[in-house]
């Protein structure tokens, strides 16, 4: 038998080792695939667990739950040596081993787009996985806790100050989810007022949501601006150092909560740790049918597709032109990728891939949204509705969908859960204690 070993269980991964189990007979090929979490991430559902209208592991999808033909290894792999066809894995217990394998699908994705800013790196969170959308929401709901037992003054308008840097489609919706969230949860504290509240969202383009046109996206920044939130254009973060932001407008204001989306980047791994094909940008070079290599200079026993893979466009008029790094594509990059890996092994031709965008989707709070496909706009909760019955079809497994439809009809009935489990962070402190609680 030959040995499959897929690279990463994000949305690309996941996809290309489901489909490889039902299409890959047994005796044919063993598949292994490699990842340091046990699941992966639905990453359109973040935003939503920041504001509790999902429960946190609704949003991720069991590796070893759904994967049942599939050796999963928790781990990270840090080198690929095609060449000897082998691959180095740290595992998550700190040791190392090595995996020879036959043929490789390397999915293993983006990662954050980090900048050399004073105070990002000690005080910023992500949010590409579910434990960053917990703590964000955790740390939300804290902070409102210890505002509320405050007189006004600059320690309770700094807890009450919320920071995102980044104005894609991640970073949009998860303030626009945690500004709903936080205006909801005002209501709840007599002791606080709704004025007091202090959304900035940071964006250093003139515009934010690149992926809708100018009209649609104006109108989303006019919209938050009159939820009370300060939207920065063409402005960048020059510092955080203590939590104390400073604009390049020259704007200054303490923020308890700073959360970094602007962007990704290539990852590590694949841009510096492997001997197979890359371009200028860091990513894996990969043909149309999603081999790794070119038309002219194939790399046999190699695949890659998803965010670390420069994917031709084949819908653009224009030549050089890669798919967007989005969930839409990793997803169906990973059916095909899993199709045509099947079709070499049977020795039948592959298919390129080929997938016309199905527009443009977001949540921006409870009962508000936009769509845009082409020109077709939809605006409010009409929208809204249409994220939430689009992302309950795509999530995968019926288990999911069915959690998950669980959980949003609860909310209508018993509205948000507004519990804060920070604690959770540092699980002995109030043992060590002795019952009281360890002071940070």
């Amino acid at each position: 038998m030959r040995t499959i070993l897929v690279v990463g269980g994000g949305y690309a991964g996941f996809y290309a080792a489901w489909k490889l189990e039902k299409r890959v007979r047994r005796g044919e090929a063993r598949l292994i695939l490699v990842d340091p979490r046990p699941y992966m991430t639905y990453q359109p559902f973040l935003p939503e667990v920041l504001a509790g209208s999902i429960e946190a592991r609704h949003a991720a999808v069991s590796h070893r739950r759904h994967l049942r033909r599939t050796r999963i290894v928790a781990g990270a792999v840090t080198q690929i040596d095609h060449a000897q066809k082998t691959v180095l894995v740290s595992l998550t217990q700190g040791h190392q081993m090595v995996l020879e394998y036959d043929i490789i699908v390397v999915t293993a994705g983006a990662v954050t787009r980090k900048l050399a800013i004073p105070g990002v790196a000690e005080q910023a969170i992500g949010l590409k996985h579910v434990e960053e959308a917990v703590a964000i929401r955790d740390r939300l709901l804290t902070a409102f806790d210890q505002a509320a037992s405050l007189q006004p003054g600059p320690l309770r308008r700094r807890l009450l100050t919320v920071t995102f840097v980044g104005g894609g489609f991640s970073g949009v919706e998860g303030f626009a989810e945690l500004l709903s969230l936080a205006s909801s949860l005002v209501r709840r504290y007599p002791e606080l007022d709704a004025g007091e509240l202090d959304f900035h969202l940071v964006e250093a383009r003139d515009r934010i949501l690149p992926e809708v046109t100018d009209g649609p996206g104006e109108w989303v920044v006019d919209s938050l601006r009159k939820r009370g939130a300060h939207v920065h254009l063409n402005t960048q973060v020059v510092s955080a150092r203590d939590g104390h932001v400073v604009l390049s407008t020259g704007e200054e204001f303490d923020s308890e909560l700073l959360v970094w989306t602007a962007g990704n980047a290539a990852n590590p791994m694949v841009s510096s740790h492997t001997d197979l094909p890359i371009d200028h940008r860091g990513l894996l070079t990969v043909r149309a049918d999603l081999r790794v290599g070119t038309d002219a200079d194939p790399v046999p026993d190699a695949w890659g597709a998803g965010d670390d893979a420069a994917v031709p466009d084949l819908t653009s008029s224009e030549s050089g032109v890669l798919t967007v790094p989005n969930a839409q594509h990793a997803v169906r990059q990973g059916k095909l990728l899993a199709r045509n890996v099947v079709a070499v092994l049977r020795g039948r031709s592959t298919k390129p891939y080929v997938h016309h965008g199905l527009g443009a989707v977001a949540t921006l709070g409870l009962g508000l949204g936009i769509f845009q496909y082409r020109r077709f706009v939809v605006k409010g909760l009409l929208a809204w509705l249409m994220h939430r019955g689009y992302h309950v079809l795509a999530v995968p497994t019926w288990e999911r969908k069915v959690r998950v439809l669980a959980i949003w009809l609860t909310a209508v009935v018993f509205g948000r859960d507004i519990v804060s489990l920070a604690s959770v962070q540092h699980p002995r402190d109030a043992f060590v204690a002795g019952g009281v609680p360890a002071p940070d």
